[in-house]
């Protein structure tokens, strides 16, 4: 059985977690390449012992204010990542826990992780409100996702 041309014979949606972990990582992980990147020479680098601090500081980093918002909106992305994470890792379980049907978990859990990567996609290139609603929108897709897990996790046991 297929949906949207995933393979749905094995249950992946537990391999799904530490992909949305990698996900929610990587705006992070660009955040800190562009702030090396783009510093002006004689600044300071990132710091990795108070990594929160750098974005106090990043006016101090001479960088263009287009590279210094495009840095702020990675860390956010970064920061909501993993802010949902929980959620979606706790939405899967019950999922599993309950015994919903592999094909149920596999293209939910595809839902948020598709939904993720378009999320930080919107966020981290958005500048225009048009990119902020599109945003919203597919955040709304992946807790939309989590909850259909929930729901159709509890109705299993009425």
């Amino acid at each position: 059985m297929s949906f949207a041309g995933l393979y749905t014979a094995h249950n992946f949606s537990l391999y799904a977690v530490p992909a949305a972990f990698a996900v929610a990582f990587a705006p992070h992980a660009y955040a800190m390449a562009l702030y090396n990147k783009e510093r002006a020479p004689g600044t300071q680098p990132w710091d990795g012992t108070a990594p929160k601090k750098n974005r106090d500081h990043v006016g101090d980093s001479k960088m263009s204010p287009y590279m210094q918002d495009r840095y702020l909106r990675a860390e956010a992305a970064n920061d909501n990542g993993f802010v949902g994470l929980p959620f979606f890792a706790a939405a899967v379980v019950a999922g599993n826990v309950a015994g919903l049907p592999k094909a149920t978990l596999n293209s939910l859990a595809a839902t948020y992780l598709v939904s993720r990567i378009v999320f930080t996609y919107l966020y981290v290139n958005g500048t225009t409100a048009a990119w902020g609603h599109a945003r919203s929108l597919s955040w709304l897709a992946g807790i939309i996702s989590c909850c259909t897990l929930f729901v159709r996790a509890g109705n299993k046991y009425f």
